[in-house]
């Protein structure tokens, strides 16, 4: 027999179906929220906030994260969250963006065109917030598993239209006076087609350049730059082992000894987008385990440093992730789950999409990023938090 509703069939089916896709989206952000671990410690959120642990991983989805969670053999870090939003991400010529005009949006808090980096949409200059936490006296720091130069980190530090001019790039952390970055892409810096070494410019800066962590524990400050790769960093599943983690422990060591200012630090998870690409499910999982190592780290910093905010985000979805059952009956022309079904992890495409992404927000000033919000709003409410100067 059809079935009619006596709100009117054809009207009600549309509304359920506009309905649905968000519903659900919502229902899952609040599941993943309320799966936090017991007797976690959280900082206040009516204080003062001094310090910014910002985390991006890239192409990180709501589903690329259940998936994780599903994977995980412990609670995720990320489930201690108690404050959970939803943040568009277009660009400002495209619904789908890449992760130069996401980065730039998440760093300065202004949209731009896909590929550029740190400019508007006319190619104007844009000041990021890890900028104006450096002129207000906060210690700032940067951490990709990628190269520095790569979009997201670069967002934070470089202006230029085309991100693929990475050499160009490079020569913004001349001039960007960040305290600590650490990452892959040395080959920007010293074998470069124009036959410059940058890592000694930076030294004749005042910089410490390191090609390991090893050498961070013996430092008390910086500048320091760490480039631990030509290129890329190598993946979890090529050995890459507990570097992001190091490196996030190390980080909020070394900033935080600016006790007067406090400081403002960037970590991108930059694999999990280059997984999601090739649509390698395993890769991503690992990536994304690897990533909340470091958002581990943030939110046990916040709760022994009162004023601390751990912000975590993504710059895009990539794949187009689901998870669909990996059995089903068919019953009244339906694909139906099984009893004791698991999901798949399934991609729809190898490229981003324009799919909402979560928010996840930890300690103080946490309440600010609940809701839906625009990639753009973020760095607003970060620069209000800590009331930093234009």
């Amino acid at each position: 027999m059809k079935e009619t509703s006596i709100f009117g069939a054809k009207n009600y089916s549309n509304s359920v179906k506009r309905m649905k896709p968000l519903f659900i989206l919502a229902l899952s952000i609040t599941l993943c929220a309320c799966q936090s671990t017991s007797n976690t410690p959280q900082t206040s959120t009516d204080q003062p906030i001094k310090n910014v642990i910002f985390l991006i991983g890239d192409g990180m989805g709501l589903s690329q994260l259940y998936a994780a969670m599903m994977a995980s053999e412990q609670p995720m870090a990320i489930s201690r969250a108690p404050y959970v939003g939803l943040q568009v991400t277009r660009s400002a010529t495209s619904d789908v963006t890449d992760s130069a005009a996401a980065g730039t949006a998440l760093a300065t808090g202004t949209k731009t065109r896909n590929g550029s980096i740190g400019v508007d949409s006319l190619g104007h200059p844009l000041r990021s917030i890890l900028q104006r936490a450096e002129t207000a006296g906060l210690s700032t720091g940067l951490i990709a598993t990628h190269s520095v130069t790569d979009a997201t980190p670069a967002a934070f530090v470089a202006h230029n239209p085309d991100r693929a001019q990475e050499e160009a790039i490079a020569e913004d952390f001349l001039t960007s006076d960040v305290d600590l970055f650490i990452g892959g892409g040395r080959q920007r810096f010293e074998h470069r087609t124009d036959g410059r070494n940058l890592s000694n410019e930076l030294r004749n800066k005042g910089y410490h350049i390191f090609y390991t962590l090893d050498s961070l524990p013996s430092f008390e400050q910086g500048p320091i730059g760490v480039l631990l790769a030509d290129d890329k960093l190598p993946s979890m599943q090529q050995g890459r082992g507990d570097l992001l983690p190091r490196a996030t422990q190390e980080a909020v060591r070394l900033l935080s000894k600016n006790t007067e200012h406090g400081f403002f630090l960037m970590i991108e998870g930059s694999q999990i987008d280059v997984a999601a690409h090739h649509n390698d499910a395993d890769a991503m999982i690992q990536e994304i385990l690897d990533f909340d190592h470091a958002v581990r780290i943030a939110m046990d910093f916040a709760d022994t440093h009162p004023g601390t905010l751990v912000l975590v985000t993504a710059d895009h979805e990539t794949g187009g992730v689901t998870l669909p059952s990996d059995s089903n009956i068919i019953k009244f022309g339906k694909a139906q789950p099984t009893e004791g079904n698991r999901a798949q992890t399934r991609f729809s495409t190898k490229g981003h999409t324009a799919s909402m992404v979560p928010i996840y927000a930890y300690g103080a000033g946490a309440e600010q990023f609940t809701g839906l919000l625009d990639n753009t709003d973020l760095p607003h409410r970060i620069a209000h938090l800590l009331q930093l100067p234009q």
